[in-house]
């Protein structure tokens, strides 16, 4: 451990400084930095500088943080807290600044971006690169090079002439010129002065560059508004025709600001509209009733087998369409429907030949639950999911037509989205619903956007489809988060707003509560997801209908169900009856087809009868009875069989009938005999085509026995719901954390702790190996048995890894020692010969 009296001299050290709570909060924020675990401290603040650790770190700030890190870049190196202050809050020190700053700094120190005391403040070497300005990358500030950047190619002779012209003394060499200038554009009376006498169209001509981008081009013979700020280097040219108006005129332009408007404060999310929280709660429960009648509907359309599997993977855009129909909803919102029943596993491909989408077995399980825990389980998997329906019909980055329930749907940050969007709805007060607009500049604040990144706003549109899609799934009623939707996330009920102003700051913390910067939740452990899901559907329930077990029968054929019905009702109503619409009450309608259908399904007309006679509110309409008679008495009267297919009937009328009838031409019907007439077309095609011409065929087996044609449900294998695209390495919990910090600081005791000189052995620096030969290894090994003393070895395991290890030798014998292992903290056995050597330890370190 480094002396904390000491300034740190690397971010090796300044890490070695921390504590393991410090270097625990540090890993949590950047998994990526475990992943492997590092053998020491050095190793860690060097992975932690590496280019592609640094940018994920930079994009997960918040706009202040990152703010604060853009100041930096800019800002002498080391900087002090007093510049970067005065760059983030200007000359006037604006006070809401001043109190934001610390927990801003704080986050850059945290998560290792930035080092060092107040008054040798470092930006990590990677992101000062990656922020500072350049031609080719420009700063986010606006800002140019420096003075002494700017003049790096001139000739002396003419920096001695910017000098002299700016009314400063001649000096001796370009470097205390190029000193002198820059002490004069960064004094504020000095600098005002000169800029006093600057004709009006010079001052016009600086307005234009002073907040970026700060180049410009100017003619072989300059204009005199700006041949006067050139002869001043006030402008300082770069290249043939480019000028660049150098970053200390522009802070004092700016009176010391770096940025154009710097938002310490996180934007609040307004309510837009306020409802009673029944109303919500009402309105939410039943957009969660309909999501449940929907994904039902939709596996009940691909009962017997859904649409085939492209070649590629997904539904093809006629499928997606002919589902749309079927659903009754716009193609967005039946992709939706379809990717939420996959991404709950309801829902896969087969596997077979002929691929095609059907059920899982998961979904008769799923429908054998009470709705609240159906609702709950769809919800989860929308929460979790990281496909996403709402890019179906964009372009991938081959150019390809991304489709529903195909490949490159995965958005790994829509999770993070979904929570993060529904937990700020959580922290408005009940029945509020949120203006979408501060929702988004919420959004951007806390993960401002960088680059390239700026034209493809994807968390804005993650927002957009988890306000609307949270809408459909009842998560929100009427915009506003429900109660069950709260306890979906695990969050608690807000406080009432008097409550929360009234709140007192943390210690230090000048900034009001509620626009205090607060880090997103940690997500939910599998165990808290599953208390949360039930703690949802607990509430829910007493706001869902209650399932009925009657319908009220009218005389125009039809069946009203004033609400949700119960399934062995509902299984077979669906059956008997086509849905002619849905809303509140669901209208079944009777017709000769769906008659028929139950009885292909083995009810006989006395079955049926009886049904209706049980289930209806209402008597039982003699237009209905007469219906069901009559399709029963001509139900099976005509027989179809394999022959390739044969239609029989005891009455051979019925066939001199078929055979006169012009639709019968296609079918090739022949005559076997006075009751059997034969065809190539194939039984079902037959069945078909006898019934679009009004008859009423059965199918029968090979020894004559009626078919009875149930809708076997088709289901696909035993399928996993797909597993989320993680967005990089998962955050650790706490025990992986502990081990991780135990085993970087055994590695880094290993790596520092001194050494005795040896007469013999080399001089060992940094991570080098101890080298000592074998005779040598095992003579100071037996020693350190008899004396108890700790030694500090070299050792290459069976995979060829290198580490370093502090150990206590107990017992050498057999070419192994056993000992304690001070980097383990527990009692190992090594051999002999993969140890490349031993060193005592210093006296004041045993």
């Amino acid at each position: 451990m480094s002396d904390p009296a000491t300034p740190p001299r690397s971010l090796a050290e300044a890490l070695r400084a921390r504590d393991d709570a410090s270097l625990a909060v540090l890993l949590r924020s950047r998994p990526d930095l475990i992943t492997p675990v590092p053998t020491d401290l050095t190793q860690l603040a060097t992975r932690a500088g590496t280019r592609a650790s640094v940018v994920r770190a930079l994009e997960r700030l918040d706009r202040c943080a990152l703010q604060t890190a853009e100041a930096l870049a800019v800002a002498p190196d080391p900087a002090t807290y007093d510049e970067l202050l005065g760059l983030m809050a200007g000359d006037e020190g604006d006070p809401v600044v001043v109190a934001a700053l610390p927990h801003a700094l704080g986050t850059l120190r945290e998560q290792a971006l930035v080092w060092g005391a107040d008054d040798r403040l470092r930006l990590v070497r990677t992101a000062r690169e990656l922020l500072a300005p350049s031609p080719q990358h420009p700063s986010p500030t606006g800002l140019g090079p420096t003075v002494q950047e700017a003049t790096a190619g001139m000739s002396p002779g003419r920096i001695q002439e910017i000098v002299t012209t700016a009314g400063l003394p001649s000096t001796h060499d370009a470097v205390s010129a190029v000193a002198s200038l820059t002490a004069l554009f960064a004094d504020r009376r000095r600098m005002a002065a000169l800029l006093a006498d600057a004709p009006e169209e010079s001052r016009e001509v600086l307005s234009r560059l002073v907040w970026g981008p700060p180049y410009g081009q100017v003619t072989a013979d300059p204009a005199p508004r700006l041949r006067w700020l050139l002869d001043r280097g006030l402008l300082l040219p770069t290249a043939p025709g480019t000028v660049v108006l150098p970053r200390e005129v522009a802070l004092h332009l700016r009176a010391g600001r770096a940025h154009r408007t710097t938002e310490p404060l996180p934007p609040p999310v307004e309510a837009a509209a306020t409802h009673r929280p029944q109303v919500v709660d009402s309105t939410a429960a039943g957009q969660a009733y309909t999501a449940l009648a929907t994904v039902e509907e939709l596996l009940k359309d691909w009962h017997e087998g859904g649409p085939a599997v492209l070649r590629a993977g997904g539904l093809s855009v006629r499928d997606l369409k002919r589902t749309a129909v079927a659903l009754d909803v716009s193609e967005p919102l039946a992709a939706f429907w379809v990717e939420l029943a996959y991404a709950a596993g309801l829902l896969a491909s087969d596997g077979e030949a002929d691929e095609r989408y059907a059920a899982t077995p998961a979904y008769d399980e799923w429908l054998e639950q009470p709705a609240p825990q159906r609702w709950a389980l769809l919800a989860q998997a929308w929460l979790t999911a990281t496909r996403t329906a709402g890019v179906v019909g964009g372009r991938d980055a081959k150019d390809r037509t991304l489709s529903a329930l195909g490949p490159g749907l995965d958005r790994s940050a829509a999770p993070e989205v979904r929570h993060r969007v529904l937990t700020l709805l959580a922290g408005l007060p009940e029945g509020a619903s949120p203006s979408p607009e501060s929702v988004l500049a919420r959004l951007r604040w806390e993960r401002p956007l960088r680059g390239p990144q700026r034209d493809d706003d994807l968390r804005g549109r993650l927002a957009r489809w988890t306000l609307s899609e949270a809408e459909m799934l009842g998560v929100t009623g009427r915009g506003a988060l429900s109660a069950h939707g709260r306890a979906l996330l695990g969050a608690p009920r807000p406080e009432p707003a008097a409550q929360a102003e009234e709140q007192p700051a943390g210690p230090g913390d000048k900034l009001p509560v509620h626009h205090r910067p607060t880090p997103p939740p940690e997500p939910l452990s599998p165990a808290e997801q599953a208390t949360a899901s039930a703690a949802a559907a607990r509430l829910l329930a007493p706001l869902l209908p209650e399932p009925l077990d009657h319908v009220l029968l009218q005389a125009d054929l039809t069946a009203v169900a004033p609400g949700p019905l119960r399934r062995p009702l509902a299984d077979m109503l669906g059956v008997l009856a086509d849905v002619e619409s849905k809303g509140g009450a669901t209208v079944y309608r009777f017709t000769p087809g769906s008659v028929r259908r139950a009885l292909d399904a083995g009810r006989t007309a006395s079955d049926l009868h009886a049904f209706l006679a049980e289930h209806s509110r209402t008597p039982v309409p003699q237009p209905l009875a007469y219906l069901i008679d009559d399709v029963a008495r001509r139900h099976g009267h005509l027989r179809v069989g394999a022959a390739s297919a044969y239609v029989r009937c005891d009455d051979d009328s019925v066939l001199n009938e078929i055979l006169a009838d012009k639709r019968a031409a296609g079918l090739r019907l022949r005559r076997l005999a006075p009751t059997v007439l034969a065809t190539q077309a194939d039984p079902a095609a037959l069945l078909e085509g006898l019934r679009a011409m009004g008859f009423a065929p059965a199918a029968e087996s090979a020894e004559g026995d009626v078919l009875i044609t149930r809708a076997d449900a088709h289901r696909t294998p035993p399928r996993t719901a797909p597993e989320p695209v993680p967005d990089g390495p998962p955050t650790p919990d706490a025990t992986l954390l502990a081990a991780a910090i135990r085993a970087i600081r055994a590695g880094d005791l290993a790596s520092t702790t001194p050494r005795k000189p040896s007469g013999t052995a080399p001089a060992v620096t940094g991570g080098e190996l101890p080298r000592t030969t074998s005779a040598e290894t095992l003579a100071t090994m037996q020693a350190a048995v008899l004396t108890g003393e700790a030694l500090w070895i070299g050792y290459v395991n069976a995979e060829g890894a290198a580490s370093q290890r502090v150990i206590a030798p107990v017992r050498v014998e057999g070419g192994f020692v056993t000992a304690y292992d001070h980097t383990a903290d527990e009692v190992r056995t090594y051999p002999l010969h993969r140890i490349t050597g031993v060193a005592e330890l210093a006296d004041d370190q045993t």
